[in-house]
């Protein structure tokens, strides 16, 4: 009697096609992460650095309507948006801040939330901007 030579790899595809799925999952998740607040962001010529991702990021938007971190649909008055900003202050590793005007809002709304997130301490923070085509 001869031993068997051969490798059974059906245990392997099947690995692969599950990782695969969940990478696939994962990664439509953060990119509707990303777009859920309609924000139209003001155009550039040369194109944005990306963001490194071992850093923590929070998206504060602004249109005219108000405020808005992260994905919370309901935009936060200047008030609201303090505090926010004091408890990412407090934090011991400083997220970095990344603002999105909207390009019809008036550069005072904007400028208005760097100030702030500047004042707390919050001195890393990024603009996002749209490239132009």
């Amino acid at each position: 009697m001869q031993p068997i030579a051969d490798l059974n790899v059906t245990n392997l595809i099947d690995l692969g096609f599950i990782l695969l799925i969940i990478f696939m999952i994962v990664a439509t998740q953060v990119v509707q992460h990303e777009q859920t607040i309609p924000i139209n962001l003001p155009v550039v010529a040369k194109a944005p650095q990306p963001p490194r991702t071992e850093e923590r990021h929070i998206v504060i938007s602004v249109d005219a309507k108000g405020y808005y971190v992260e994905n919370n649909p309901t935009p936060l008055t200047l008030t609201q948006l303090r505090s926010r900003l004091n408890a990412y202050a407090a934090e011991p590793k400083q997220p970095i801040i990344r603002l999105r005007g909207d390009a019809k809002v008036f550069f005072e709304k904007v400028a208005e939330l760097i100030t702030e997130t500047t004042k707390v301490g919050l001195t890393r923070f990024t603009i996002d901007t749209q490239v132009a085509p």
